[in-house]
């Protein structure tokens, strides 16, 4: 009987073309970021669950991969178990908890404002969906220490940065602040309590209408004058600028703070792409404190890229808030995007493969293939078959812009690489 050769359901394989490309854009998202003055750190993929739990990762927190305690800690015989008598700790469900925790961790070894780079796994035990899995990668940057809004403004200007290097066009960053969306919330009527659980509902906008979230918001039981008043403010068309939000309940001066990020974010874009203030926009964390943004791409139906800020999530490591901001690009969804169009992006040594025959010394053909690599090719060496044509086309489908052989000089580049 043979096992199943299926990898678990919401994670996949990789091709090496596939591989190729993931790699190269990873390389180019990272050279943006580094150019740009940020450093680059690693955290554990594993984080203790008490953590977890007490992250205010919004429904995350109901999708968090618990790992079974070990050794002598597990203890099975022990009657009624619960989850904390099996589990102490969990996959990371993003990358903001750790980096909140490697701050207090590091803080004294570390200047300020931290500009800081993270790109890695995380993991969320989800339903399976285009463009969803239960594991992906994040490429996150963050600026811990610096409350004013130039921390904003930087992310979204190298975020976008990074994305137009990789090839993406007429993309819209859209932005908001948590604190407009929450005054406007009480104003209508709500409880300060229940404003995060309003959040959610609001989040569904884009998905279900105004009906759908006033159906919701009916569902979970709150006052019927507070649910019409807030139906009621979504729906008049002035509440779509900064300027009016005042009008139904936001602070002047968030709104002014607002205004001024996305004026210089405009600026800055050059009609590159567009920026746009979202009174709809929530996202799903509840660590959000302040200004959140997101990046929306008519190759994709949700955003590719999101981010906010969370002044509150450091210090509930150190005992005191420390300022922080960050911006996650949605890895595999832009990669779906990119694979799904063919990209290809140039590769700084040129892969080619040096056919060699049976009959050769190997030893001289790895030594060949030195030689190769020091003139700046990238070269794996093939036994060569008998229908060397058609090996060739191989070659090609798989990615190779040229072929040497062994004994003979000069490379053969392929002739869709002119």
């Amino acid at each position: 009987m043979t096992m199943n050769a299926n990898p678990v359901r919401g994670t996949r394989d990789f091709l090496p073309n596939e591989m190729r490309v993931r790699d190269a854009m990873q390389s180019i998202i990272l050279k943006t970021y580094l150019e740009s003055g940020f450093s680059k750190i690693h955290t554990p993929i594993m984080e203790d669950l008490e953590r977890l739990d007490k992250s205010d990762g919004g429904e995350n927190l109901n999708l968090i991969f618990k790992i079974l305690k070990r050794g002598q800690k597990l203890d099975l015989t022990k009657a009624e178990l619960t989850e904390n008598d099996l589990a102490d700790s969990g996959l990371r469900f993003d990358l903001t908890l750790p980096l909140s925790r490697y701050f207090a961790n590091n803080r004294n070894e570390l200047r300020l404002p931290f500009k800081v780079i993270q790109i890695g796994e995380v993991f969320r035990a989800e339903r399976p969906q285009k463009g969803r899995l239960r594991e992906f990668y994040q490429c996150d940057i963050d600026i811990i220490g610096d409350e004013t809004p130039q921390a904003e403004i930087e992310l979204i200007h190298t975020t976008a940065k990074a994305l137009l290097a990789l090839g993406f066009k007429d993309f819209t960053v859209r932005i908001n602040d948590r604190r407009i969306l929450s005054a406007v919330i009480e104003k209508a009527g709500f409880a300060a309590a229940d404003i995060p659980s309003v959040c959610i509902t609001f989040d569904k906008l884009d998905k279900v209408g105004l009906e759908g979230v006033e159906k919701e918001l009916k569902e979970k039981e709150f006052p019927a004058e507070a649910i019409a008043r807030f139906m009621e403010i979504l729906s008049k068309e002035d509440f779509s600028t900064i300027a009016q939000a005042v009008e139904y309940g936001a602070d002047p001066e968030v709104a002014d703070r607002l205004a001024k990020i996305m004026e210089l974010c405009k600026e800055l874009a050059g009609g590159q792409y567009n920026v746009e203030y979202d009174k709809s926009l929530v996202r799903g964390m509840g660590y959000y404190t302040g200004t959140i943004f997101e990046i929306v791409s008519p190759d994709f139906s949700g955003s590719i890229a999101g981010g906010g800020r969370y002044d509150k999530m450091v210090g509930r490591f150190l005992g005191e808030d420390v300022p922080a901001v960050g911006f996650s690009i949605g890895f595999e969804r832009i990669s779906e995007i990119l694979l799904g169009k063919g990209a290809e992006f140039a590769s700084s040594a040129l892969r080619i493969a040096l056919l060699y025959s049976a009959e050769d010394s190997f030893g001289e053909v790895i030594r060949r293939a030195e030689e190769l690599r020091k003139e700046g090719y990238s070269v794996s060496t093939v036994l060569k078959a008998k229908k060397v044509g058609k090996q060739l086309g191989a070659l090609e489908r798989d990615g190779f812009k040229g072929a040497a052989f062994f004994g003979e000089e000069g490379v053969k580049i392929f002739e869709n690489n002119n």
